[in-house]
């Protein structure tokens, strides 16, 4: 599949996925902005019922202490008693008190507009009594007019009956801001969200109150009703998640098809010119003139050794990198001295460097150099890096390898530079990894199976090392080793 159908393909699932997830969280706003305004406006009505409940509890006992205190100075009616007959010895006089008295009599014999104002007179004293008892000239304080522990009971009664069961906290006010009340058990969680209620919103500024009430578990309560839409927001970003992982596994698997193909394109490269070589100077030794010159037949006989022992090295690298990807590779530490080292595989590479027209210089400056490490492994990291600056070499200068050991506290730091190509800053996170070549533009000259720097990360990490490369692209680079000094390091490594 080609890589910009994979591209498009997860182009347009990553858009479905995002969208998917914008309409689930707009759905889950729009949800939670109903209920809280549904929740806003249960507490709005159970609120206003109980403050009109306590006004009602308010009118009511005021209208029985306003009765009760004018009862005997009330207006009622009686029935007139019949006239006594004339100069009869049984006459009665009529009670001072019944002369307060409204006679049925009197009302029968009254015309009709008398008897209707008489009724309106009757509705306007009802009115009156009822202003004395809703309104008091003498201004009851308001911790006096209300029932604290009662309204506490009808607020609660009011938002159970509009299904609000959470706990609440209040408390009240006068007109201008003197409290009055608070609730025992007040918290101040939540109240940044407050409710109001004006309590006897039908009298005067002077007397009305104010009521505030706020919610602990607002929130709570809200998101509850959204509950069961956060396991279907976590399997979208799951099923998210697992696309992006399985689309970089795409990616990654395509490279490294890439990769391997290069791999082996390359191994077929390296082991044909040393075949094709020990195959020509296997045809040569058959000649009869070969063996008769002494000469001649240790030339082809060395050309033949050289090319087996180039074999040997490509086969041991492929296999050493298999060995660390199954964890077995082996290894005969002990305690060597670096400096001896170093400066020996120098003089064995001066003559490499020196025919492709460039120069190396080692500069020994390490103190101590006593590490404890695998002698061939540790010579063939030198050996590598070394070769990787003659491969990658800049055409339009000489090469100048650079080779330095040094002591940083009780570290051997071993310092490879060269001036040549350089890496890229893309390639240079991975010039480590396996089988990646570092590209050359144009250049086809440089062959290799692109094991070389796998193999030397792995080799210093097994020694307890570490290694990390510095580059410019177009002036050089510069690989820096560290390794423990024997008297810090590690004694023993299996």
């Amino acid at each position: 599949m080609k890589k910009s159908t994979i591209w498009s393909i997860a182009v347009m699932m990553g858009l479905l996925f995002v969208g998917l997830l914008y309409l689930q969280a707009r759905y889950i706003e729009e949800v939670l902005h109903i209920r809280k305004e549904q929740f806003n406006e249960s507490v709005a009505r159970s609120l206003y019922q109980a403050a009109h409940d306590l006004e009602l509890n308010e009118t009511k006992r005021c209208l029985e202490e306003e009765l009760n205190l004018n009862r005997s100075d009330s207006t009622f009616v009686v029935r007139r008693p019949r006239k006594p007959e004339a100069h009869s010895q049984n006459h009665q006089a009529i009670p001072a008190n019944v002369s307060k008295g409204l006679f049925l009599d009197d009302l029968t014999a009254q015309p009709a507009d008398t008897v209707l104002r008489d009724s309106v007179r009757q509705r306007l004293l009802l009115g009156e009594v009822l202003c004395a008892a809703l309104y008091d000239p003498t201004g009851r304080p308001l911790s006096e007019r209300v029932d604290f522990p009662t309204l506490d009971t009808n607020i609660r009664a009011a938002l159970r009956n509009n299904g609000i069961t959470i706990d609440y906290h209040f408390y009240v006010t006068t007109s201008d801001g003197r409290e009055v009340y608070r609730c025992a058990d007040y918290a101040v969680d939540g109240e940044e969200y407050q409710f109001t209620q004006t309590l006897f919103p039908n009298g005067p500024s002077a007397q009305k109150g104010v009521l505030y009430i706020h919610f602990p578990d607002l929130y709570k309560y809200i998101f509850a009703s959204v509950r069961f839409f956060i396991p279907a927001l976590v399997f979208t970003v799951v099923l998210l998640i697992v696309f992006i992982f399985t689309i970089y596994i795409i990616f990654r698997q395509k490279r490294l098809t890439e990769i391997k193909n290069d791999f082996i394109n390359n191994m077929t490269h390296e082991f044909k010119t040393p075949i094709s070589t020990i195959s020509l100077a296997a045809q040569m030794l058959r000649d009869p003139s070969v063996g008769k010159s002494e000469a001649m037949f240790n030339h082809i006989s060395g050309i033949i050794i050289d090319e087996t022992k180039r074999l040997r090295f490509q086969v041991e690298k492929v296999l050493q990198m298999s060995m660390f990807d199954r964890k077995a590779a082996t290894f005969k530490p002990k305690e060597v001295d670096a400096n001896a080292i170093v400066q020996d595989t120098v003089n064995t590479f001066r003559l490499k460097v020196e025919a492709s027209g460039g120069e190396i210089d080692a500069h020994i400056d390490a103190t101590d150099a006593n590490v404890f490490v695998d002698e061939m492994h540790f010579t063939n990291v030198i050996f590598n890096l070394l070769d990787n600056a003659v491969k990658y070499k800049s055409p339009d200068r000489e090469l100048k390898l650079s080779v330095r050991t040094c002591n940083e506290q009780d570290k051997l730091v071993l310092t490879v530079a060269d001036n040549g190509i350089g890496i890229r800053r893309d390639d240079l996170k991975k010039v480590f990894d396996k089988f990646y070549r570092v590209h050359t533009g144009n250049r086809h000259d440089v062959k290799g199976f692109g094991l070389g720097l796998a193999y030397v990360k792995n080799i210093i990490k097994a020694l307890d090392g570490t290694i990390h490369a510095e580059s410019e692209w177009g002036k050089g680079t510069r690989f820096v080793i560290v390794l423990p000094l024997v008297d810090k390091g590690m004694k023993k490594k299996s």
